[in-house]
């Protein structure tokens, strides 16, 4: 079995895981600009590092803040950075109370779409209680936030140590989109038949919510979604039938939500839907690994993904990524990028509904060993995120 980030400490010897603001902020810098990570290449693409980081996961930046980005580090913290410097303090902390290890850690964050006005962002991570935390933060100033603000959304129990998604997203409807794991051990195995195809759990998912606290409620299901009176189902769920939805991304562009979803032993696969079309949507986990039956259960409506690679050609963990829509880097342009922890080939394809073309290595671009992770900022410039530390960036070249 391979889940995200995980057994790949095992598999390969290495515990991993799996920027318009006007105001300057607070906080002293302590890194220098970004320096180039490759020459260019035939694509027109080179990958530019911008830092390094302690374990990091993920990188953000707020709507329309073209000076920062933020990088999630596994182990608590958030890292800003202005204007191409990282800052010497956090812009959170959490790490008194977070799991981290193997696949437990800080694992996502998201901006509100206010975020200007409201300050509001949220994160997800494992607790020390084990169980999975979606919490509620504002900002103190641009550059700190507040941790006394913090406000749970929800708690959920998760049986095993790995799978446990972590990616938060705000859509093109304004909704917060929250992947959730099966649950972990092999086969999805708590439950008659797992988590994933169970819409009473909310685990092996992905959420869409409206985190605003209403009264009493911490969070309310958002309005259209598919199974608010259905009987014994969960209101959050928007689709389902996922082993482990690490990264999914929507294009800013159109608003198609693209999903890489973790294999077991044999497929790992990327799953595409035009905008609105996954709503209830079932990905087939776990009697469909990718297009390969797994168990012979129904899966009603199963939706194949676009996108397989096999475990026999050295694929192991899939890291998914972003329709890149930077004309900057026009060789990429509405060609979405991703990767694999195992082979850290960072490659492009075009996707449409139910098929890819053109699926290719990035030409000329090195490997990026254990990537885990890519990431988008304001200006929507993608990232690519190694878990040993750096952060590049994709650039023209020069």
């Amino acid at each position: 079995m391979a889940p995200r980030i995980p057994v790949l400490a095992a598999l390969l010897a290495a515990a991993i895981l799996v920027a318009c603001g006007s105001d300057g902020g607070s906080g002293t810098t302590t890194s220098t600009a970004a320096t180039t990570a490759t020459a260019a290449t035939h694509g027109g693409v080179r990958l530019v590092k911008v830092g390094a980081f302690d374990g990091p996961l993920y990188v953000t930046a707020p709507p329309r803040d073209t000076r920062r980005i933020f990088v999630v580090q596994q182990g608590g913290k958030i890292i800003a950075m202005r204007d191409g410097r990282k800052l010497a303090t956090p812009f959170l902390d959490v790490t008194s109370r977070v799991t981290s290890g193997g696949e437990q850690g800080l694992l996502g964050l998201a901006f509100a779409p206010d975020y200007a006005s409201t300050g509001l962002f949220y994160v997800y991570f494992t607790g020390r209680d084990q169980k999975q935390h979606l919490v509620e933060y504002r900002r103190r100033t641009q550059d700190v936030a507040d941790p006394a603000s913090a406000r749970t959304v929800f708690v959920h129990d998760d049986p095993e140590a790995n799978h446990n998604g972590g990616q938060l997203a705000f859509g093109p409807d304004g909704y917060l989109y929250v992947g959730t794991g099966d649950g972990g051990g092999g086969n999805d195995q708590h439950g008659a038949r797992g988590n994933a195809q169970n819409l009473a759990s909310p685990l092996g998912k992905i959420l869409r919510i409206d985190p605003r606290a209403k009264g009493a409620r911490p969070f309310t299901p958002a309005p259209g979604n598919p199974f608010v009176h259905r009987s014994g189902a969960r209101p959050e769920i928007y689709a389902y039938g996922l082993r482990n939805p690490w990264r999914f991304s929507f294009d800013r562009a159109d608003g198609d939500l693209v999903i890489g979803d973790v294999g077991q032993d044999a497929v790992e696969e990327i799953d595409f839907a035009r905008k609105g079309t996954a709503r209830g949507a079932n990905y087939g986990w776990r009697p469909w690994e990718g297009r390969r039956r797994n168990f012979d259960e129904p899966a009603p409506g199963a939706k194949f993904p676009v996108l397989t690679k096999a475990h026999k050609d050295g694929w192991c963990s899939i890291t998914g990524g972003y329709v890149v829509r930077d004309r900057a880097v026009p060789g990429l342009y509405g060609r979405y990028v991703y990767g694999d922890y195992c082979k850290g080939q960072i490659r492009s394809a075009r996707l449409s509904a139910g098929r890819a073309a053109e699926d290719q290595a990035v030409p000329g671009l090195p490997k990026v060993s254990g990537l885990d992770s890519f990431g988008e900022d304001a200006r929507g410039r993608v990232y690519a995120v190694s878990q040993s530390g750096p952060v590049y960036r994709f650039a023209a070249a020069r």
